[in-house]
């Protein structure tokens, strides 16, 4: 019987890897033989199946050949920095003279007699020039890891190239075939999938490309069952919980806060509203996503169903990620309720002591609404009958921080949990609320209410900028204000800083010396960057310099006109979120994007930017270009935490993980038949902070 492969080990037991090595591996990710087994092939690179004879191969033509390699030598060259290694190699139908660039090592490695794969492209001279690629040292008939069939090519680092990589990897060639099996075997019949183990060497090293693709397929329906066994077990322990009071009220406060809106809500927030104020009146704890762009009306569903709330005689809690977006909310609010007398109290961590004494207080005594950042759950003892929690910027929290909020969302003076509704201006793909937020109820705003001014979108180049800076003098001169934004720059925030404000010293001091320009970063002390915020709110500076701060939190509607520079350093639907802020009012609104794409899909983000204003078809190519972004941890953006599945294109597979983990769960509740353990098992490890996640 085959030992088992400890999976676990550090990667020290490869031949090669010393101290060095492993300390560039870990810049991977890459710590254990199990993080190595899984690290996967961006790409194949097709070559030559065999090696091809040398005198069969015409100038200019790219080939795989098998040769001896006479004397090595090193020539020099006028050119500095330049070295040039040559050896005239031969097989029994020709010679050539081997090159390759700047590997003066190769004297040491390769020798008279060395038998070699060259990669490369054939030139014509006497002898003929054999331009080398990549190229391999082989032993007998064994060979070709790197220059024939489909070769791997993975994410590297410095000093760690794909090939060593590829090497590392075809040492542990023996033992993938034993890689452990998660998934029970009537569902690798039912889906007609290979063993795991099978998979990842054929990922690796696959013999086709569509062995290639079927082998990844077949790992990424096993990491969509764990994560949505994962999502649905979430569910049902948030079901299985203590209940929640049913809110059902009797609409008086609603009626006040409809009757005062200087317009009527659309047919979509009717609906969501109408999702929403069932889910209250339940005893099972809600929990619902609202998503919506900006300006779509969440907040006032969000304020019908805290009214409901109020109604019923419970307080709600509303928390936003940020200060600046809490007291936004306060002053929304405070207008909004103003016809039902409600006064919202606000919770932050900037409030003197003895005020935020008294704000306890009031809200010990039943204050209806409390707003406030993170820290007011910390005051969630204080509350003197919780019914409701609202979560602006949801996607700011991921999977496991929901859950802790559930956790302590609750009124602990009558063990009962209370509602969470989680709101988002992002848009979400379907696929990607399947998987980010399937453990959510998922309710959707689409389109911008009457009223909302356009947004006009141009993609400009540099020899435009005389153009957009006379565009921004004529709108300050009718009396409007403008944003300047900056990239989210390489280097953390200190880069970051540096960029947006040397952009406004430049303005300041150059186009826009007569004009008032403001400046606000996230690397600005919290009251500077405040006042920055304030002083364009009140209409005091008529161009502000920002970073991403602005994205949320700044509602202006005297701003008609935004400037992004760099736009191609964003994405897309963060690009979308930032021209929200223009078009806020009756005014119509412009954002002029300054890019120079390097790639493709860089033309592509900005292109789709200028040709539609609708968030979720945004969101779709965005989540196609860019990946998904973590789904089961704390971050919901950057590089996504699903190695092998994509959702832009394994739709019909996340179809079919939903469907099997919901017969799982509902056959084996606790997945403890035994071959449901190792499933069990790999939902607990992604899971890892929710430890009880399948007991209940």
């Amino acid at each position: 019987m085959r030992r088992p492969v400890d999976w676990s080990a550090p990667l020290d037991a490869l031949t090669g890897v010393g101290p060095g090595v492993a300390g560039r591996m870990a810049r991977l990710g890459l710590v254990t033989l199990g993080d190595l087994a899984v690290h996967m092939p961006v790409r194949h690179l097709t070559y030559d199946e065999v090696a091809r004879p040398l005198g069969e191969i015409q100038y200019g033509e790219e080939a795989t050949v098998h040769v001896t390699a006479g004397p090595v030598r090193v020539r020099p060259t006028r050119r500095r920095g330049l070295k040039i290694v040559e050896s005239v190699v031969r097989d029994g139908t020709g010679l050539a003279t081997a090159v390759w660039f700047n590997q003066d090592y190769l004297v040491r490695t390769i020798s008279e007699g060395t038998r070699l794969l060259l990669r490369g492209k054939l030139e014509s001279g006497r002898p003929p020039r054999f331009m080398v690629k990549t190229f391999e040292i082989v032993d007998g008939a064994d060979g070709g890891l790197h220059t024939t069939g489909l070769v791997s090519i993975y994410p590297a680092t410095d000093g760690l190239p794909s090939r060593r990589i590829r090497e590392f990897i075809d040492q542990l060639r023996p033992r993938l075939t034993r890689a452990p099996e998660v998934l029970p075997a009537w569902i690798r019949r039912r889906l007609e999938l290979p063993h795991a183990g099978d998979a990842l060497v054929a990922v690796h090293f696959p013999r086709s490309v569509r062995e290639a693709r079927s082998a990844r397929r077949r790992l990424a329906v096993e990491e969509l069952v764990v994560m949505q066994v994962g999502l649905a077990a979430i569910r049902r322990h948030e079901a299985s919980r203590r209940p929640a009071p049913s809110l059902a009220g009797g609409g008086m406060l609603r009626a006040a806060v409809r009757d005062g809106l200087p317009f009527l809500l659309t047919p979509e927030q009717e609906r969501v509203t109408d999702e929403i104020a069932r889910d209250l009146q339940r005893t099972r704890p809600m929990r619902r996503l609202l998503q919506g762009e900006v300006g779509s009306g969440k907040t006032v569903v969000a304020a019908l169903a805290m009214c409901q709330a109020a109604e019923a005689g419970r307080q709600s809690a509303l928390l936003v990620p940020t200060e600046t977006l809490a007291e936004q909310h306060l002053r929304t609010l405070d207008r909004m309720l103003a016809p039902t007398g409600v006064s919202p109290v606000l919770i932050t961590g900037r409030v003197p002591k003895a005020e935020r004494m008294r704000r306890r207080q009031a809200l010990q005594s039943g204050a209806a609404i409390a707003i406030g950042t993170q820290a007011l759950l910390t005051e969630h003892a204080a509350f003197l009958h919780l019914g409701l929690v609202v979560v602006d910027e949801q996607h700011r929290f991921g999977v496991e921080q929901r859950h802790a909020l559930s956790d302590r969302a609750t009124d602990d003076s009558e063990h009962l949990a209370a509602h969470m509704l989680f709101m988002t201006a992002t848009p979400i793909p379907r696929t990607l609320a399947l998987t980010a937020y399937g453990d959510l109820e998922v309710s959707t705003i689409r389109g911008r209410p009457p009223g909302r001014a356009p947004v006009t979108t141009r993609w400009v180049r540099e020899d435009d900028r005389d153009a957009v800076y006379a565009e921004v003098r004529a709108q300050i001169r009718a009396g409007r204000q403008v944003y300047v934004i900056c990239p989210l720059v390489e280097g953390g925030q200190a880069a970051e800083a540096r960029s947006a404000e040397e952009e406004a010293e430049r303005l300041r001091t150059g186009p826009f010396a007569d004009v008032s320009v403001g400046l606000a970063h996230g690397a600005q002390r919290p009251d500077e960057k405040r006042r920055a915020m304030a002083a364009f709110v009140a209409g005091e500076t008529d161009i502000l310099v920002a970073t991403t701060v602005v994205e949320v939190g700044i509602d202006v509607p005297n701003a008609t006109l935004m400037v992004i520079e760099d736009a191609d350093r964003f994405g897309l639907a963060q690009l979308h979120q930032l021209r929200g802020r223009v078009g806020r009012g009756v005014l119509p609104g412009a954002c002029y994007v300054f890019g120079e794409p390097a790639s493709e899909d860089g033309v592509r983000r900005l292109e789709a930017l200028t040709q539609t204003q609708d968030g979720f078809r945004l969101a779709e190519l965005d989540l196609d270009l860019r990946g998904e972004g973590a789904m089961s941890g704390t971050r919901q953006s950057g590089a996504t935490d699903l190695r092998f599945a994509r959702l832009s294109r394994d739709r019909k597979e996340l179809a079919q993980a939903r469907q099997i983990a919901r017969r799982l769960l509902r056959d084996d509740p606790r997945l403890e038949r035994p071959e449901h353990v190792p499933l069990r098992d790999a939902v607990q490890e992604r899971f890892a902070t929710l430890p009880r996640l399948l007991d209940a």
